[in-house]
């Protein structure tokens, strides 16, 4: 809890005038039964009219203050809310954007959208209503208790039976409620994760016209929120007839007991009135702290979700002592590298060694599951080795710059993904200030120019979310583009051939070859044809380097690759 104190401090000042002026209004809003009874006992029993009037005057004086301080308190509770929780979607987004992929498998994505929106939502609520209500509820039970004891001790037990009553209702409905509040929120985790796989795989539901199944899915899920909400509102609801009985029931007992005094000229009419203002006063103020009792349970949930995201370090960091050269010619060695993932049983690459050199073209290939896009991912730490170690011209990748790590490195992902914008903003991506001249290069290289050409606003045209509105193989042309925008002198391709037809697969390679040959190139790919003019080729098999060479030497030496080469290619054209 105390990680969200910090996010309160620029909003202090509001915070305290605000209860400043909670204060006024309470104190006002007490004063009203008071006003009361002195025109019932000084003004309507004697017919004095001017004191009515007059004081009747000061009534409306004071009704006037305490809605000024109502609307004020409510300006800045909303006003410190939204800034308070602008800060916390900032510095969530801020965290999730620096997680290591370790921490992303951790947190599901579903759940993170869940806490940087519904959550903060929940506490933004809180806040308001903490504000607003918190701190005046407890002012107006304790001032309405002290006014009420002050026009009359002997009906104290009254207060005291109400009190009781009040604590026992709230009571009862926290500890019903409460454990629900945790369910509801992993719920809308789970039903976010449904929708999300629904409108993600949406083309895949219809090929299997399995939409009676999604369906299905979905209505689980929903239902199962819709039942536990039920079940919290259904309780939380009978807050509210409970209170309101109390309350006429306290008001009767005050009538019964006070007419009795009145009668025996014990308590003037106007102060039992008052008294009877003042229980009420008490009650509502009860009905308040138990509407917080419904906001708070939920709320003090999201907290603890939201502060969880915070808390979360990323277990890829920059060094204490950052350490690179000032400028990076691309020589990559892997050395004995091995890895695991986070909680998995066993390693996933064992032993890997080699060396990259500037200039050339390094690819993996192996069967599905083998370890090689694994093998690329650790160069740019988006996972860190668990034995042995690369290095970047001699200098561990650890001990780099995150930052300047990855400004080193082009990467083209296994899944192109585009960003909502033009065809510029996606290519620009990785060099803001990057010229027309060098995003129309890195487009020709990428053989992205022809369907570029045929948009009737070349590299203005509009991308869709997620590249909706492009072919497969058009999103990773783009993808590959934007990679080679940045210049980088080490480029990654993991698998981002695999949607490109012979032809184009060709061409691409001959111009990156001939654009790009004093880069270090790693080439991740499932086609012989793709690789087969390699430099050198690592062959994978269970996470082990089984083979390293070229395809010649490979096809010759190497039992795995000669089984791969052959079951797309035959003997003639591997030669």
């Amino acid at each position: 809890m105390s990680v969200l104190f910090r996010y309160f401090k620029p909003y202090t000042l509001y915070i305290l005038l605000a209860i400043v002026l909670l204060f006024g209004q309470a104190s006002c809003d007490l004063a009203l039964p008071d006003l009361m009874s002195d025109i019932v006992n000084d003004g309507i029993t004697t017919g004095n009219t001017s004191y009515i009037v007059g004081t009747g005057f000061k009534m409306l004086g004071v009704a006037l203050i305490s809605a000024c301080c109502t609307v004020t308190v409510g300006f800045l509770g909303a006003r410190a809310a939204a800034g308070v929780c602008r800060g916390l979607r900032r510095d969530v987004f801020i965290s999730v954007e620096g997680f290591s992929n370790a921490e992303l498998d951790r947190f599901s994505t579903s759940s993170l959208i869940t806490r940087t929106t519904n959550d903060i939502t929940q506490i933004q609520m809180l806040i308001v209503m903490m504000i607003r209500m918190v701190f005046y509820a407890p002012i107006m039970a304790v001032g309405g208790i002290l006014h009420a004891l002050a026009k009359d001790k002997s009906m104290s037990w009254i207060i005291a039976l109400a009190v009781v009553l009040l604590f026992t209702v709230v009571f009862s409905m926290f500890s019903l409620v409460m454990p629900k509040f945790q369910v509801v929120q992993k719920l809308i985790d789970r039903l976010n994760l449904v929708v999300r796989e629904n409108l993600e795989g949406m083309l895949v539901v219809r090929a299997f016209d399995t939409q009676e199944f999604e369906e299905n899915r979905f209505d689980t899920v929903n239902r199962d929120l819709t039942k536990t909400n039920l079940f919290v509102n259904r309780t939380m609801s009978g807050m509210m007839p409970a209170m309101m009985l109390i309350m006429n029931l306290i008001t009767l007992l005050v009538i019964w007991v006070g007419s009795n005094q009145v009668s025996g000229f014990q308590m003037e009419v106007g102060d039992m009135m008052a008294y009877m203002q003042y229980v009420m006063q008490i009650i509502m103020a009860f009905l308040m702290m138990s509407m917080m009792f419904i906001m708070i349970p939920r709320a003090i949930v999201s907290i603890n979700r939201v502060v969880e995201v915070l808390q979360t370090k990323s277990s890829i960091t920059d060094p204490r002592h950052p350490s690179c050269p000032d400028k990076v010619r691309g020589v990559v060695e892997y050395r004995n590298v091995s890895f695991h993932y986070p909680g998995g049983d066993g390693d996933v690459l064992s032993d890997i060694s080699f060396t990259a050199l500037p200039g050339q073209i390094t690819a993996f290939i192996g069967a599905t599951g083998s370890g090689k896009s694994t093998l690329v991912n650790l160069l740019p730490r988006f996972y860190d080795v668990t034995g042995g170690e690369i290095l970047i011209d001699g200098v561990n990748i650890k001990d780099w710059p995150l930052h300047k790590l990855r400004q080193s490195l082009g990467f083209v992902p296994q899944k192109g993904i585009l960003f909502s914008g033009t065809i510029r903003s996606n290519l620009a991506y990785g060099d803001r200030t990057a010229s027309g001249e060098q995003i129309e290069r890195s487009a020709r290289i990428a053989q992205a120019m022809e369907f570029i050409e045929s948009k009737p606003d070349l590299f203005d045209t509009m991308i869709a979310q997620g590249g909706g509105n492009v072919s497969g193989g058009q999103k990773q042309r783009l993808s590959i583009a934007r990679a080679l925008v940045k210049d980088a002198p080490i480029n990654i391709f993991d698998d981002s051939f695999s949607a490109l037809d012979f032809k184009t697969d060709a061409k691409l390679r001959a111009a990156l070859r001939e654009e790009t040959g004093d880069t270090t190139q790693f080439l991740v790919a499932q086609r012989i044809s793709t690789i087969m003019n390699a430099d050198q080729i690592i062959v994978l098999d269970h996470g082990k380097m089984v083979g390293r060479g070229t395809h010649r030497e490979l096809m010759a030496g190497c039992k795995v690759y000669r089984e791969i080469a052959l079951s797309q290619l035959s003997e003639e054209e591997l030669q």
